[in-house]
């Protein structure tokens, strides 16, 4: 471990656009439910069940949303009102200071960008805790914590607790409230329904998101893939890209990814990346 340690070091040091890819994994030891199988959602009664005995694809679909914007909104409230309760772990904090330390040291040489699937906010500053962020991070797949009108398409950042007067404490109901759409969020600027600023199934990446991960990904020498599968595309084709064009693949990881790997640290995130990252850099 050792000796893997000081050659990724040295590659660290080396490299001169580096990229994070981070997954739920990542989110993990901050209580942040993984799905492992995309069609079934954690539960608030506890890990491995249904959100009221619905799949994922009944709530995160455009779909969904037509049919009842009432149920969506109670299952995103309740994911809102379970992230406002997380904070940032050791993995998180790792990230957010190596970010620091490239932005303060070789900022003309080295660059340093993340990429997150994930939509919970952890790495965004003026979080949970007002806490430090991430400069240059892009949110793949959008936040919970911002929101966009499906009139105007206004999006801006909201973090009330919450959202709706009307969701107040259905999060812990077992059972679904029919609330009316006037009492569903609304636009500030054209009183339109709001829909939470995410990307759902059958929906495809903000075009300019997605211009803006390609050119990262043009320039990157060197990504560290995160508590991610990479089981998910397009993410799943990031590393392979950089691996293509003569980059280095490193994995933090509680399992292996694939055959294009550099470096590999098995384990969770919390663990290898202060202790494999930050120790020697």
């Amino acid at each position: 471990m050792s000796s893997q340690l000081s050659s990724f070091h040295k590659v660290l040091n080396s490299a001169k656009h580096i990229i994070a890819l981070c997954g739920a994994g990542l989110s993990a030891e901050s209580g942040i439910p993984v799905q492992s199988d995309p069609s079934l959602v954690m539960t608030f009664r506890g890990e491995g069940g249904y959100w009221r005995q619905f799949a994922a694809t009944e709530l995160a679909d455009p779909k969904a949303f037509l049919r009842n914007p009432s149920r969506v909104w109670q299952f995103y409230h309740y994911r809102r009102e379970l992230v406002m309760t997380k904070s940032q772990n050791r993995a998180h904090k790792a990230l957010i200071e190596f970010s620091k330390k490239v932005n303060s040291a070789n900022p003309q040489t080295q660059t340093f960008s993340v990429i997150t699937q994930n939509v919970d906010g952890l790495l965004t500053s003026g979080g949970n805790d007002n806490v430090d962020g991430i400069d240059n991070l892009i949110e793949m797949h959008g936040t919970l914590f911002k929101t966009r009108c499906t009139v105007c398409g206004d999006i801006r950042p909201n973090r009330d607790s919450p959202i709706a007067p009307a969701l107040k404490g259905n999060e812990s109901l077992s059972f679904d409230a029919d609330i009316p759409q006037d009492q569903l969020p609304r636009c500030n600027l054209c009183t339109g329904l709001l829909r939470p600023h995410v990307v759902w199934f059958h929906e495809s990446l903000d075009e300019k998101v997605y211009e803006k991960i390609q050119a990262e990904l043009d320039r990157c020498d060197l990504i560290l893939v995160i508590g991610t599968s990479g089981m998910v595309y397009p993410a799943a084709a990031f590393a392979s890209a950089v691996h293509r064009k003569g980059g280095i693949v490193v994995n933090f990881n509680i399992e292996k990814i694939g055959e294009d790997v550099a470096f590999e640290f098995i384990g969770p995130c919390g663990e290898t990346l202060p202790e494999g990252w930050l120790a020697f850099y």
